[in-house]
């Protein structure tokens, strides 16, 4: 079972990695007004979700105790995070604030997930 877990655990590193890296490329459009969603954040924001269901299925499975306060934040912040990238991902400008949002709160998500023990 440990396996498996630590399989979905890189998997879930790699999508905040890709949703991460797609906000951190389109820095500099952002500061020109240009930027944009890529495939990649989104695509990122999902694996993330399919994951993070995934372990805490696993780890309870595995009779390891789950902090839900703190999986239940990870998720809000991630359902919000879906929704600014999903309704806004097929257009060719999104504004600073939205931008900046799915920024901020992809890196509220690694800090709740890295320092909340």
């Amino acid at each position: 079972m440990d396996v498996l877990i630590n399989v979905f655990v890189a998997l879930h590193i790699i999508g905040i990695a890709s949703l991460l890296g797609g906000f951190l490329t389109q820095m500099k459009a952002m500061g020109a007004g240009t930027a944009r969603f890529t495939p990649a954040m989104l695509h990122g924001a999902l694996t993330m979700l399919v994951t993070g269901v995934a372990l805490v299925g696993l780890n309870q499975a595995d009779d390891q105790t789950v902090n839900n306060v703190k999986i239940g934040i990870k998720l809000a912040l991630l359902v919000v995070i879906l929704a600014l990238v999903y309704v806004k991902r097929d257009e060719e400008k999104v504004d600073k604030g939205a931008f900046i949002a799915v920024g901020a709160l992809t890196t509220a998500n690694i800090f709740i997930a890295t320092v909340w023990t």
